[in-house]
């Protein structure tokens, strides 16, 4: 009975994907999909998803017409960003519309737009710098505007209706 020596350890992947046929374009189409927000611009990414890759032919997915078209005509744009990234593995990109697979991930939203933050009147900014001005020391005097701007800010927001009032 012989042994089995290996000069260095090989990757688990790499042995099964030698022991069976067909599986290293499965590994890769999962290592594509995992990858895709790193492999194209992010408003392609949040519009698409990659689909099979069979016999070196990748299908992207997008959710509406606009981005087929889109796509369709930036296909050798997005075919030389992936062979860089895997090599020959895709030779071809093929784009259709579709939904999304139900297990993606759902696409990012755009930020969320916070209003402005309150702002005192011209009144209240008076009321509050001449109420500062009365200390000596700049930073205590600068303290006091902040917490009496925070303090006019919170009673005013205390006073919409359904917010309780802390008396």
């Amino acid at each position: 009975m012989s042994r089995f020596r290996s000069s260095s350890p090989r990757r688990v992947g790499d042995l099964l994907a030698a022991a069976v046929p067909g599986l290293s374009e499965r590994l890769l189409e999962v290592r594509i999909r995992r990858e895709w927000s790193q492999v194209v611009p992010a408003s392609l990414a949040r519009r698409s998803e990659p689909g099979e890759l069979a016999r070196g032919a990748l299908e992207v997915r997008v959710d509406n017409s606009p981005w087929l078209q889109e796509l369709s005509m930036r296909s050798p744009e997005l075919l030389a960003a992936l062979t860089a990234r895997y090599g020959g593995a895709v030779r071809s990109v093929r784009v259709t519309l579709g939904p999304r697979r139900p297990d993606a991930p759902a696409p990012a939203a755009a930020p969320e737009r916070r209003p402005a933050p309150p702002r005192l009147d011209r009144q209240e900014m008076r009321e509050v710098s001449a109420l500062a001005a009365t200390l000596p020391d700049p930073v205590l005097a600068r303290a006091l505007r902040r917490l009496l701007t925070k303090d006019r800010l919170a009673r005013r927001g205390a006073a919409r209706p359904g917010r309780e009032t802390w008396t």
